[in-house]
Order: C-alpha cells, then structure tokens, then sequence
C-alpha cells in the first residue's frame, strides 16, 4: 500500500470520528467539561505539554533526516508548523491558569497518538516526498494571509479567555472581539490557520490535518456553544458557535 493511501485512510478514519461526534454529541472531558469516571487523571498544563509535544519535534526531525535537499517551501512549512507548536507546547501551557484542573490520562494518550501520526505523515511527506519549491504567487499570498490571520485570531482569542481566568470567579462570558460574534474563536482561528497552511503546501498531508483539525474542533465548538447556554442565563442569544451568523 502506497503512502498516499496510508493517509487516505487517516483521513477517513477522522471523518468516522466526525460524525461520531456529532451525532453522540460526546463531550471529551476535559477543561469545563471534566467530569469523573473517565480514569486516572493528570495535571491540565502537563496534559496539554506531552500530548502536544510529538507534533513539535517530529515534523522538524523527520524533514531534516529525510532524503529530500531542504529546499525554500519545506523550510517554510516547517518554520510554520514549528511556530505553531511552540505556542502550544511551550508558552500556551505556561500562561494557563488551571493548576487546580486536571485532564483523563486516556484523553491526553489518545491525543498524543493523534500527533505521533499526524507529525510522521507530514513529516515524510516534508522530508521524502516534497518536489516543489517556493513560488510566490497569490496562492502563496492567500495561503499566508490565511495562516497569519487564523494564528492571529486563535492567540488574540486564547489572550482573552486566559485573562478571564486571571481575574478568578469561575467562568465569565467572554466579550470583545470575534467573541461578540461566536464562542470559540480560538477554534475558528485554528481552522483557519491550517487551512492556510495547506494551501501553502498543496500536498495530501497538510489537506488532512486540515480536515482533522476540522473534524475535531467544531463538535468542541458546539460542545462549547451548548455549554454557555446552559451555564449562562444570560448568554448572548445571537452569538453563533464557530462561524459567525452560520453555525
């Protein structure tokens, strides 16, 4: 089986999760959602560090040590990638306030997996596969503006519900912002980065994380969504879930 089918695959078994999800309506406990009775739990900011951690170092190592000459793109996407994960491995653990917040271990291993795979594919690709170079053309333009956008709204949005927690009284209404539109900006902005980000590398790996991230942040964001409404009395009756005046 060729490696193209390999992430066929991934990307199939991503959508079945999809629609699990939204058909179940399974909310996977952890932050506001953390109920008990889903095993050992660990610490949130610890979760967060070791499950994120594969994705940061496997798609830099594996573009290195492939065959493929690093050329101007594979440089550009790996610079990217890493970016991101440094946020989210490194500095987002460090500046959330929820030392007394615990996660399921199992939801931290299933996520940790989830990278593990997510960061080989696109590194092989990167590294192996990868024969284009840069070209600075509106696609390029586009697929830029769309990840510097979508990583703008996601930290802008993160600053914001981070502050919140600062302030302590349990849970605020987030205001201000894409916030007077929708609940989880951070997630909007995440799918938007990676979407810029696929259209950047143009490859069957980057098209599926594109979709994973997708597939896995909008059934978060209508947890979320439903989960304001229920904690709030007073929630905005507007305010859309994900996309503004769509869902």
């Amino acid at each position: 089986m060729s490696f193209h089918n390999y992430v066929i695959i991934w990307i199939l078994f991503g959508l079945m999760t999809f629609l699990f999800l939204i058909i179940s309506k399974v909310r996977a406990p952890y932050g506001r959602h953390s109920t008990k009775g889903w095993g050992l739990m660990i610490s949130n900011s610890w979760g967060w560090f070791w499950m994120e951690l594969p994705a940061l170092l496997l798609v830099p190592t594996i573009s290195f040590v492939g065959s493929n000459e690093m050329n101007s793109l594979s440089i550009l996407l790996v610079s990217l990638w890493f970016i991101h994960y440094f946020n989210r491995v490194i500095i987002f653990p460090l500046r959330i306030k929820t030392k007394n917040k615990k996660m399921p271990i199992s939801i931290a291993i299933s996520a940790f997996f989830f990278n593990c795979i997510n960061g080989i594919i696109n590194g092989i690709y990167i590294g192996y596969f990868l024969e284009s170079d840069l070209n600075f053309n509106i696609t390029f333009i586009l697929g830029m503006g769309l990840f510097i956008t979508g990583m703008f709204i996601n930290i802008k949005s993160d600053n914001k519900l981070i502050s919140l927690r600062n302030k302590g009284d349990g849970y605020k209404i987030p205001k201000g912002g894409m916030f007077r539109l929708i609940s989880c900006p951070n997630h909007l902005g995440e799918i938007i980065e990676w979407t810029g980000f696929f259209i950047i590398a143009l490859n069957l790996p980057a098209l599926s994380f594109t979709l994973w991230t997708f597939f896995n942040l909008v059934p978060r964001a209508l947890n979320h969504h439903e989960w304001y409404k229920e904690y709030f009395d007073n929630y905005p009756k507007n305010r859309k879930a994900l996309i503004p005046y769509i869902l």
